[in-house]
């Protein structure tokens, strides 16, 4: 099943795309031309009547000096831009699929890169290294175009790529790309000379003063003095992080700015790290080499080995970078870019210190993206794409991964046909690896959407993720398997992606667990660890963060004494209560502020205040304490609740100002939150019956149609108002006595995808035991329901599930008139929901069951169960328009119904009308005598003998 293939694509990806090497070779002459095309639709479903639009689809056409090529159709407009590279690279002969070169050939290129580097023509190229090379021209005395090797190092990506090419360890020790530099500046004496023992290069030769001329006009006038904010972080811990002013002369090279203050006299000592945050930043660590930085010079080059320091950790640094920094740093956003010729900056504060402190645990990373650190928590489960406010959780694991230097998170997406899927979950096997899957393909994260083949996909599947996740050296940090299946391939991915966030929550946040505490953790989270691996890779940079959760920059945590009581204690609930209260699955809308307090509330300060913020009610999103307080409140009601500090790193990442709130922190004190529920949004109707009936409603209500199906020996059966086709596909899956399915809709739409499910299950299925085998007609029609169609007449069994309170109560009384005295089924099976149910569903309070039903009923004002519903009934309600009904038309009805008992308040959930058609005489010569009335359009029609569709057609 698991090729690995992907894996092996998520580390080697070439280096320069198809249409980057198609730059490199034409540069402007390259002309690429995107236009959208109309394709065929292909919807899978023979016969289909209505008109399908088929998805937004773009061809390249891309002009070269010589010839011009065009791509395929894609839905992505870079995808057809690189095909259509792709296909020119071939034209031309070039293979981007050619082996890497050697190590050998590596160094041989790197040499020649560094003497490129210090070359005349270089000095001009728009390369942020160029400017760092015009800058250094502006040095005086014997530091005049002294170039830091540290400088070289980061600027330059292609040196990176070929001494990981060279040495693979260079991933994990990127000082080693010091060593290599030097290296092959000593092996061109005739150009650069680098001092035996110091971290800088320069031109033996100096520049040519019109080479020089011609670069800096190139640049544009900048200010006489640049100040920017950055962090100066001690190497002892016991130290205070403090901000420092980086001031910049227009005359000046900033690196040296920097030493000044790390208090050395020579900018070329200054050691850089790796960037912190995204690629594109420029926020990196800057720290001081030893007097006399060992370098190894050797002439082994794949064995270059790293040389200890010598110096001490400075821990705090270290576990913000993965990367070791020694002795006292500085943390700034500053440097040259590709985008011009100019000095970059941005201020780094003392909270965005904190904020990536955070950001270091995946909670941490959701509260960021929620721009609520003091409110929001990680959800503990993902219910729907529409619910889920801030960064999602594939996008979240994503970011992880690149902050610990991780490989892109691997995914390995499964579908599942329906009938394997209910067997998976009847007998709780492993889906993600077995081996009925359907289709099983492997990714790895690069910021695009998740596809399975539409092809390979049988309607009807459910779908089951696995997660992978890799160190830079290849080696299975961790993987996830849920025992889980879900409707939607993109739930799944959501959903395993979920588990791995939280399963690293709660390990990180307790790394000191005990051996069984982690085995149980990982069996609730379906999570497989190497340990010794996860250690190495992401333990060890964390461990840091960890300590200093209750610590305030070296300072004791103060005591509360009495400050608060519990968790959430002086709850203070003002407003009239307005019923509108929330529920589990409720999506609440709040305004909220939080503050730190001092004892007494002498002393206020504002943390953390947002007028509109969202979150899904009992899937914790919001910190507990939250939860509970809106739990008790109605819209329009204001709250006010005390809590113990949480981390006070969180406390300080989320301070409006750093200095007031440090000064509250030196004593007792707690958070205040302040809140005023504006919104209930509830939950759609299926969410709320999920999440009490198990088996939900639906398949219960498909369950009572086959015992009567089976009890009646029905061969034919109508849905009205079938909508999607969720009842007849869910027959398909019984063993039944039917023949004949029809259904009815005035939803195009949504008989479009009836028409398709249902051919995935007839057509597409081979086995010849499969319980659909007893189909041999089906036909869908476009019509309304209050409508009457002779092709209709004298079914065995209709069925109206879940429909009726979607109209007016004119409009049921209607229907119910046309189906029993034209239709004339044999049996009729309508359901709609109980109103007096609603209390459970909303978990609004009961009323005592002595008390009279009347004013139960109207004491209860519950909403209804969906937006849509023009009407809910009361079970006396629907047992007087069903009984009338009945009698009506020569009918007997039974009541029943689905979800609760018949013999406990408030009854079924779902309530249900059986009508039993009172056979009489002269009825068989009335329906013989029938007048053919046609007013419904045949949408989908499938005949087993004939194996064919015949879409748009009659049928007599």
């Amino acid at each position: 099943m698991e090729t690995g293939g992907s894996l092996v694509q998520a580390i080697r990806k070439p280096t320069l795309t198809p249409k980057a090497i198609i730059h490199q070779k034409f540069g402007s002459k390259a002309s690429y031309t995107v236009e959208e095309v109309e394709e065929p639709t292909q919807n899978g479903c023979p016969g289909l009547a209505i008109l399908q639009k088929g998805p937004c689809l773009y061809r390249c056409s891309l002009d070269l000096p010589d010839f011009t090529v065009v791509s395929g159709s894609f839905k992505k407009k870079k995808d057809a831009e690189q095909s259509a590279a792709q296909i020119a690279l071939e034209k031309l002969g070039i293979n981007l699929s050619a082996d890497s070169p050697t190590a050998e050939e590596a160094w041989r290129e790197l040499i020649a890169r560094v003497k490129y580097i210090f070359s005349n023509e270089f000095l001009s190229a728009l390369h942020p290294l160029s400017s760092h090379f015009k800058a250094a021209l502006r040095r005086v005395g014997d530091l005049n175009a002294s170039v830091p090797a540290s400088v070289i190092a980061i600027c330059d990506g292609k040196l990176n790529n070929l001494c990981k090419i060279i040495n693979p360890t260079v991933e994990s020790h990127p000082l080693l790309v010091l060593s290599y530099i030097m290296r092959a500046a000593a092996g061109l004496p005739e150009l650069v000379v680098g001092a035996e023992g110091q971290l800088s290069i320069w031109r033996k030769d100096p520049y040519p003063p019109n080479v020089i001329e011609s670069s800096i006009s190139q640049q544009s006038d900048v200010a006489e003095s640049i100040s920017t904010m950055a962090i100066y972080i001690p190497c002892s811990p016991e130290k205070a992080v403090e901000p420092v002013i980086l001031n910049i002369s227009s005359t000046g090279y900033y690196f040296d700015v920097i030493a000044q203050i790390l208090g050395l006299s020579d900018a070329n000592m200054v050691l850089v790290s790796r960037t912190i945050g995204k690629a594109s930043s420029e926020t990196r660590f800057y720290f001081a080499a030893p007097k006399s930085y060992p370098l190894d010079m050797s002439s082994d080059l794949l064995n270059a080995k790293v040389v200890p320091f010598g110096g001490p950790l400075n821990a705090r640094a270290s576990s913000l970078c993965g990367q070791d920094i020694y002795g006292d740093s500085i943390l700034a956003s500053i440097g040259y870019t590709w985008k011009g010729q100019d000095i970059f900056h941005e201020d780094v504060t003392l909270q965005s210190y904190y904020r990536m402190l955070i950001s270091k645990i995946p909670s941490g990373v959701y509260k960021l993206s929620r721009e609520a650190i003091l409110a929001a928590e990680l959800p503990l489960t993902f219910t729907t794409k529409t619910n889920w406010k801030g960064s999602f959780p594939r996008e979240i694991l994503s970011s992880f991964c690149r902050q610990y230097r991780l490989l892109e998170p691997v995914f390995c997406v499964s579908s599942i046909p329906l009938k394997v899927s209910s067997e998976l979950s009847r007998s709780n096997n492993k889906p993600g690896v077995s081996e009925s899957a359907d289709q099983e393909r492997e990714y790895t994260n690069e910021n695009e959407s998740v596809d399975v083949d539409p092809k390979l996909v049988v309607s009807g599947s459910s779908f089951t993720c696995e997660i992978k996740i890799y160190s830079k050296c290849q080696d299975l940090i961790l993987e996830c398997a849920p025992n889980v299946l879900y409707k939607k391939q993109n739930d799944a991915v959501q959903s395993a992606s979920l588990k791995v966030l939280s399963w690293l929550n709660a390990y990180l946040k307790d790394i000191d667990m005990s051996l069984e505490k982690e085995k149980q953790l990982a069996n609730v989270f379906d999570i497989k660890f190497y340990r010794q691996i996860f250690f190495k890779e992401v333990v060890k940079c964390l461990s840091v963060c960890n300590c200093q959760h209750n610590e305030t920059l070296g300072r004791k945590e103060p005591e509360l004494n009495g400050v608060v009581e519990n968790d959430a204690s002086y709850i203070n609930i003002e407003g009239t209560d307005s019923d509108l209260c929330p529920s589990n699955g409720s999506l609440l809308c709040v305004c909220y502020s939080v503050s730190l307090v001092t004892k007494g509330e002498l002393q206020k300060e504002l943390l953390e205040s947002i007028e509109e913020f969202e979150f899904e009610m009992g899937t914790g999103a919001v910190i507990p304490c939250l939860e509970a307080v809106v739990s008790q409140m109605s819209v329009g009601q204001s709250a006010c609740f005390y809590t113990e500090l949480p981390p006070e790193d969180l406390v300080l990442a989320a301070a409006k100002d750093l200095a007031n709130a440090l000064a509250f922190l030196t004593s007792p004190c707690c958070l205040e939150y302040s809140i005023i529920l504006l919104q209930v949004t509830e939950p759609p109707e299926d969410r709320m019956e999920q999440a009490l009936f198990n088996p939900p409603l639906s398949k219960q209500r498909v369950e009572y149609a086959v015992q009567q199906i089976q009890e009646f020996c029905a061969t034919s059966l109508v849905d009205f108002g079938c909508g999607s086709g969720s009842l007849l596909e869910s027959l398909l899956e019984y063993p039944t006595s039917l023949e004949t399915i029809a259904g009815v809709d005035i939803s195009q739409k949504s008989l479009s995808r009836a028409a398709k499910v249902l051919h995935s299950k007839l057509v597409m299925k081979s086995d010849f035991d499969a319980p659909c085998r007893s189909i041999k007609s089906a036909i869908l029609f476009y019509g309304s329901i209050t409508d009457f169609d002779s092709r209709l007449c004298g079914f065995d069994l209709a069925t109206c599930l879940e429909v009726i309170e979607h109209m007016e109560e004119e409009q049921a009384s209607l229907f119910g008139d046309i189906v029993l005295s034209s239709f004339r089924p044999r049996i009729l099976i309508v359901s709609t929901p109980n109103y007096e149910y609603n209390v459970v569903l909303q978990k609004s309070n009961l009323t005592s069951h002595e008390d009279d039903p009347e004013e139960k009923i109207q004491s209860q004002s519950c909403k209804f169960r969906n937006h849509d519903h023009k009407f809910e009934w009361t079970r006396e309600q629907f047992q007087h328009w069903a009984s009338e009904l009945a009698v009506r038309h020569k009918y007997r009805v039974e009541f029943s119904g689905v979800g609760g008992a018949v013999d406990l308040e408030p009854g079924f959930a779902s309530q249900i009308a059986v009508f039993r058609r009172v056979f009489l005489p002269e009825d068989a010569d009335g329906l013989k005598d029938e007048d053919s009335v046609w007013q419904y359009k045949v949408i989908w029609e499938w005949n087993r003998t004939l194996h064919a569709q015949v879409g748009g057609t009659t049928v007599g």
